[in-house]
């Protein structure tokens, strides 16, 4: 389960691109608050703990507790605008949640047992298709990742959706059809000499 984020936040009265640039100039972000049958709420986090929760690497796939006064919301971050050229965060989004509301996350996916891959052993290649699954789940039990068993896979082996054992409670979002995550191919030194310049075949067509 991803570990749950918690910001401190004020509420803001003023809204508008003047108000927001005083924020942003005083190392503060705006960001609002909605969703759950209830008003948007307007607030503001600070800046450099808004970066350090973007830096830990499951800001999108944990729920935030967002302390504003007495008021503890628990929400997931939908979205945050960066500064085209800086980079600076500039606005964030936070969806109110319940924690036993079920979620709709993109949650990454990670490979273990490589050197247990007679494929990649031989030198091939994983291509990952998808770094992340979006998947269905509770909000309170969120995974940090989902991890794919490499121990096996040979060169021109797909990692379909229905190979990957998923957490308990959890679905995922596409079920039409046996998506592919990753597939194992040959390094490009065999595929020239076999004359094969297909990479990952056409599996990559159904991801």
């Amino acid at each position: 389960m991803s570990d749950q984020l918690t910001l401190s936040a004020e509420t803001r009265e003023g809204v508008g691109k003047g108000a927001s640039r005083a924020l942003r100039n005083s190392g503060r972000v705006p960001a609002v608050i909605y969703g759950n049958n209830q008003d948007p709420l307007a607030i503001h986090v600070e800046e450099k703990a808004l970066v350090k929760a973007l830096m830990s690497g499951h800001f999108f796939n944990a729920t935030i507790e967002v302390v504003a006064g007495d008021t503890t919301t628990v929400t997931l971050a939908k979205d945050v605008a960066f500064h085209p050229v800086t980079d600076r965060p500039m606005h964030v989004d936070f969806f109110r949640i319940g924690k036993d509301s079920k979620v709709t996350v993109e949650v990454p996916v990670i490979f273990t047992n490589e050197d247990a891959s007679p494929g990649l052993k031989k030198g091939g290649v994983l291509n990952i298709v998808r770094h992340g699954i979006e998947l269905i789940c509770d909000a309170n039990n969120i995974p940090e990742e989902i991890e794919i068993d490499m121990t096996g896979y040979d060169v021109g082996d797909s990692i379909h959706i229905s190979a990957v054992k998923l957490p308990s409670d959890v679905t995922v979002t596409i079920t039409d059809r046996d998506f592919t995550i990753a597939t194992v191919v040959a390094p490009s030194a065999l595929k020239s000499s076999e004359g094969d310049t297909t990479v990952g075949g056409d599996d990559a067509s159904d991801a």
